[in-house]
């Protein structure tokens, strides 16, 4: 039993290791270039560089109200 287990084990692995051997692959040189002409292109919407105005933050602090 543990012998026909271990071929099916095995053959698995070998069909996993086809499977990503098939996988198309691209340089890191192109996809760090794509990637930073994606950031520069959409650096105008990114909240984290241009900042969210107040009164669209949803996460600005409760204002206190006070009656006197």
């Amino acid at each position: 039993m543990s012998g026909s287990s271990t071929v099916n084990t095995m053959k698995k692995v070998v069909q996993q290791l086809r499977f990503e051997a098939s996988i198309s692959r691209v340089k890191v040189s192109k996809a760090a270039a794509e990637l930073q002409q994606f950031c520069l292109q959409n650096a105008n919407q990114d909240p984290l560089l241009t900042g969210v105005s107040s009164s669209t933050n949803p996460f600005r602090p409760p204002k206190v109200c006070s009656f006197l």
